[in-house]
Parts: structure tokens; sequence; C-alpha cells
């Protein structure tokens, strides 16, 4: 029983697995519908990159193969061409709409394929446009304005000889193009068909002056023919007498003159007729010829506008060029200055900034230094001072030496009348107050609010003469205990 059981799971097992294997490949199995192309990609062969097919269908491997489909749909692109240089220098428009889709043909085909796998409608379209537009803007400059608007079906043909090739690089083959309208600026191509028109209109009257002619003619052949019938009639009618026979005659003889006087008038008309004609022709080529040159003008014209345009636009775009040069060349300079006055204000300030430290650590280095001196001075700041303004006696005594060095006493006459008063000479009297002049050493610490200790001495004031006043500065003697 054991033995049966394994052999029936082994059975089921195995058809199971067959089961699965034919699920697995049939949806491995891909189709490809009529509107579509299926690209089956990945290790395909070697030197291959992808294979294509259309219609049919194809295994595809798992983990080997992958696929996907491009649309055979067809693409509409409006193609609104403006401004394109013609062979004659002449910008004209063509509005055109050009039909393209992936192409069948299996070279072109490998190239879509390569190149438009996995894009999307509009990416497509976009870089159709762009090949479009250029082939078609080549075609129109390798043609004249006359090839492009008379003859349709060359046009057509230049356009799908060039653009067809590009397209195929991509995978993609034209459909179909349809030029709605051509129109240019210069209004060429509206001459052109006022030319021939007016031609038309020519060649129409020419038409009608012939007919009038041949009708004239036909006219005057049918009426001397009667003449001739009637006149004949008559003859014979009359046959059977001579009175009938003579007025017949006499008859005929008229319907003759009378046939002849016709056939004058009617080539007399004929020769009216081919003067008129002759006339009418004459005008018709003056004002065939009139048009002509006309539209020779207007296309000179038109040449002339459009070289001057040309022309207006290279000088404009010169201008701006230089223009734009010259802005450019003020900004730099504007920028440089402000960057320069920049620097220089910023050179400045950290001058002054320097300048205002090394000032305030004097100052601190002073103010530290002054109370550390009034600190060494019992906290006395009349000492301290003291002991500065001593530090300073040397310099102010040497500046006082330097007042009077230089005096050349030789050089200085003094009339001396003498003096009878008893206050002794008059050249006694210049030499004190010449002294006295430089102010002595205590004034100078007194002004200074500072006040030398005795061992430097004091001022003796001297008692002025009894009903004088000493005189300011004066009077005083320095004296040393």
């Amino acid at each position: 029983m054991e033995g049966v059981s394994f052999l029936v799971l082994a059975i089921s097992a195995f058809v199971g697995l067959v089961l699965a294997t034919v699920l697995i490949m049939a949806a491995r199995y891909k189709r490809c519908p009529s509107n579509m192309v299926l690209v089956v990609y990945g290790k395909v062969g070697r030197g291959v990159s992808a294979r294509c097919l259309h219609g049919g269908a194809a295994f595809v491997w798992p983990l080997i193969h992958d696929y996907a489909y491009l649309s055979l749909t067809p693409i509409t692109i409006g193609i609104p061409l403006e401004n394109a240089l013609s062979f004659q220098n002449i910008r004209i428009n063509v509005p055109s709409t050009f039909t393209v889709a992936v192409s069948t043909e299996p070279g072109v085909m490998n190239n879509a394929a390569e190149r438009l796998l996995k894009l999307g409608l509009p990416e497509i379209e976009e870089m159709a446009r762009e090949i479009i537009f250029g082939q078609l803007r080549l075609t129109v400059a390798s043609l004249t304005i006359e090839q492009i608007n008379q003859d349709r079906e060359s046009f057509l043909e230049s356009i799908r000889k060039n653009v067809e090739p590009e397209l195929n690089k991509i995978g993609l083959y034209l459909i179909n193009v349809n030029i709605t309208d051509i129109t240019d600026e210069s209004i060429y191509i509206e001459s052109i068909g006022k030319k021939a028109a007016a031609e038309a209109i020519n060649r129409a009257k020419v038409d009608v002056a012939d007919h009038d002619r041949f009708g004239a003619i036909g006219e005057a052949e049918a009426n001397r023919e009667q003449t001739i019938r009637v006149a004949e009639n008559v003859a014979e009618a009359d046959k059977g007498t001579k009175k009938a026979e003579a007025d017949r005659r006499i008859y005929v003889q008229g319907q003759e003159a009378e046939a002849v006087a016709g056939e004058n008038a009617a080539k007399a008309d004929i020769a009216d007729a081919n003067a008129e004609l002759a006339t009418k022709e004459a005008a018709a080529r003056q004002r065939g010829e009139v048009a002509k040159r006309e539209a020779a003008v207007e296309i000179q014209k038109a040449q002339y506008r459009a070289e001057m345009e040309r022309l207006n636009a290279e000088e404009v775009a010169k201008q701006e060029i230089q223009k734009r040069r010259v802005e450019i060349a003020a900004e730099a300079t504007a920028e440089r200055k402000r960057r320069e006055a920049r620097g220089e204000a910023d050179a400045i300030l950290l001058t002054y900034e320097a300048e205002a430290k090394g000032i305030r650590q004097v100052l601190d280095g002073k103010a530290a230094g002054y109370a550390s001196l009034v600190q060494s001075c019992g906290g006395d700041a009349r000492a301290a001072a003291t002991l500065l303004m001593i530090e300073k006696i040397e310099d102010i005594v040497e500046r006082q030496v330097e007042a009077i060095k230089n005096l050349k006493i030789d050089k200085i006459t003094v009339w001396d009348s003498g003096s009878g008063n008893g206050a002794g000479s008059a050249t006694a009297n210049f030499l004190s107050s010449l002294i006295r002049s430089i102010p002595p050493l205590h004034d100078v610490a007194e002004m200074a609010g500072v006040e030398l200790p005795d061992y430097l001495g004091r001022i003796a004031r001297e008692k002025a003469p009894s009903g004088a006043a000493a005189p300011a500065g004066e009077g005083e003697t320095p004296s040393q205990d």
C-alpha cells in the first residue's frame, strides 16, 4: 500500500510539473497584433540588439529575453514653417502637415527598436518634428519660388527625398505630405499670379478677336454665294425668251456688280478686322510687357526691402552687441570702483581702529602706571603728582636754559644815565628783569598744582618800596634755606 501511495504521489507531482511548465510556456508565447511591432530584446543573437516581428508570434524565454511593443499608428505632425529662405533669397511661409509612422521594413524597424522603444508619443512626435523642420528648410533653400509654387509634384518629391532618409534613421517612414498654402512677405507669389492672370486674359481676348474675324469672313462668303445662286436661278427661269435673257443678263450683271461690291465690302471688313486684331494683339503684348516689367520691378523692390531689412538687422545686432559691451565694461568699472572704495574704507576703518586700540592701550598702561604710583604713595595723589613733577624738573630746567643760552649779550647796548633813587643802575635792572622773565621753578610747579619739597628751596618774597606796589611777577627772588 505504501508503494502504491508513493507512486500516486509521484505521478501527481509529475503531472503538476508538466502542467505548470505548459502554463509558463503558454504565458511566455507572445503574439504580435497587426497594428504593432513585437520587439524581443536580451540575448537574441550575436551582433543583434533586438529581434523585431510584425505579425506572427515568438517565444520569450524567462530571464533571458524580454519584450515590448511599438505602435504602428500614424502620427500627424503640423509644421508651421515660416520665413524659410528660398534659392532666390526670398523668405516664404510653407505651412504643411506630415504623416509618419513606425516602418515595418526590417532594417528601419530595427532602428525604431533601438531609438524609439518605450518612448511616449509626444517624445517621438517632437523628435520627428525637429528632423522635418531642418530638412524642409533645406529643401526650400534649394528651389526657386517658381519651382515651389508651380510644380507641386516635384516639390513634394524633393521633400520626400530629403525627409524620408532622415526619418528612417530613427525607425520612421513618411506616409504623406500635404502643403496647405505658400505665401511670402514680399508678395512675389501674388505678382506671379497676377502676371499669369493677365496673360490668360490677353490670350482670351486674342481668341475672341480671331473668332470674330472668322465669323465676318464666313458671313461675307455666305452672302456672296447666296447672290450667285439667286442670279443663276433667275437666269434659268428667263432662259426661254430674249427679253428674259436680256433682263437676266442685265440682272446678272447687276447682281455680279453687287456681288463684287459685297466681296469688296467683305474684304474691307476683313482688313478692318485684321487691323483691329493687330491693334488688340499689340495692346495685349504691351499690357503683358508692362505687367512683366511691373512684376520685375516689384521683385526688385522686394529684394531691396529684404536686403535692407537684413542689413538693418545686422547693423542693429552690431550696435546692440557694442551697447552690451559698453554696459558690461561700465558695470565692471563701477563694480571695481565700488570694491576699491569698500577696500579703502575698510582699510581706513581698520587703521583708525588700530590707532584707537593703540591709544587706548597706551592710556590703559598710563592709567595702570599712575594707579600703581598712587598706590605706592599710600593713596596720596598729590605725592604721586609731586614725584612725576620731580621727574620732569630736569627737562624744565633744560628748557629754561635753552631759552636764554643763545642770547648774545655783547650785542645789547644799554644807555645808562644812572638813577637818583639809589635803586641801582639801569644795566643791573635790565639783567635782573631779563632773569625774572623766566618763570621760577616753584611757580611752574605751583601752576601745575604741585608743591615742591623743602629740600628744593623756597621763594622769598621781597617787600616793595614804601608808597609803591611791586610789579606783578617781580620782587621775588629765590632763596635757599
